[in-house]
């Protein structure tokens, strides 16, 4: 059965929730496809933030989960700017890649990645024919789909109409889509890929807009491990 071959395969999300000891890598920074925010030793290869300051002054996270409706995910590095993580600032937040992201609601930043996010906006739903969405607009819809009450907003969809880059949700574990292949995501990378089912429908993490820039030709990074 579809579901007994994706557990098998699948690592299971409470294993990426574990902490480390390695004070470098013990703060609750990463970022995982359900939006959750967990501690790992391996690190991420995109940055962002939720709008603001989650941590206290001991480093350690608060109940908050966001302060604004602007999700982004940034570069590493930007024009040799250097920061203390979780310092006086905003949370600095670490994804595995673009797809986990786009899982957890997240959108390409203006600032850094300027041509990422120029195109992300002009495949955006209801974006003008020869414009963009405004980031006020896309941080309204995406807030939406994200989240139900503060928690995790699923949305049912057949698979087969679901493009690359697409992430679903099954037991807890998630699974990104490529081409005929689930790839089974965990903190440190993905998992050996299983067959992808077809004709059944499946929980999507990936909010439904991000879904549709997705189809209509954006085309997201995926850890080095899917490769």
């Amino acid at each position: 059965m579809v579901r007994d071959a994706l557990l098998r395969s699948a690592p299971h999300q409470e294993a990426a929730r574990v902490c480390v000891v390695s004070l470098a890598m013990s703060l609750q920074s990463r970022v995982s496809p359900f939006g959750d925010l967990f501690a790992a030793a391996v690190r991420g290869t995109l940055m962002g933030n939720r709008g603001g300051r989650l941590h206290d002054g001991h480093r350690k996270l608060t109940a908050r989960r966001w302060t604004s409706k602007q999700w982004i995910c940034c570069r590493l590095e930007f024009n040799n700017r250097h920061r203390t993580v979780w310092g006086d600032g905003y949370t600095e937040l670490f994804f595995l890649d673009e797809v986990t992201a786009f899982a957890a609601g997240h959108r390409p930043c203006f600032e850094c990645r300027r041509k990422d996010a120029a195109r992300f906006a002009s495949l955006f739903p209801g974006a003008p024919a020869d414009g963009r969405a405004t980031a006020a607009v896309m941080d309204k819809v995406l807030h939406a789909e994200r989240l139900s009450g503060k928690e995790k907003r699923l949305h049912t969809a057949a698979i087969d109409t679901l493009p690359d880059g697409a992430m679903i949700a099954q037991d807890n574990a998630a699974f990104a889509l490529r081409g005929p292949h689930l790839l089974p995501w965990t903190a440190a990378g993905y998992g050996p890929p299983i067959a992808r089912p077809r004709g059944i429908d499946v929980d999507v993490l990936t909010p439904p807009a991000i879904v549709a820039v997705l189809t209509r030709g954006y085309v997201p990074v995926l850890h080095a491990s899917a490769a």
